[in-house]
């Protein structure tokens, strides 16, 4: 999810090869001009206790994701890069 300050965020779905197309207000229409923060929700539900993390929950959140990006213009080539810093995917209980 690309979220701009005060504007309407804009929301796309992985696929199997990791590239995604945004939509804002109608379907794959991107995202807004400016600067967005970013977070990648990479969790998957495992039953109604569980769930199986496939990147690190400091992404889920804008605010601890520490991305962000300038947008322009039209891109079809956005790389976003997510690091475990020495973790790996896990399952979360509660």
């Amino acid at each position: 999810m690309f979220i701009p300050e005060g504007s309407r965020p804009a929301s796309g779905v992985l696929d199997s090869e990791g590239h995604f197309t945004l939509t804002c207000f109608e379907e794959y229409d991107g995202a807004l001009l400016g600067r967005h923060r970013v977070k990648v929700m990479g969790v998957e539900s495992i039953d109604e206790h569980s769930n199986r993390w496939h990147a690190p929950k400091k992404y889920a959140n804008e605010r601890t994701s520490g991305i962000e990006v300038e947008i322009t213009a039209p891109v079809d080539n956005l790389k976003i890069e997510l690091t475990w810093d020495g973790g790996k995917p896990f399952v979360e209980h509660w």
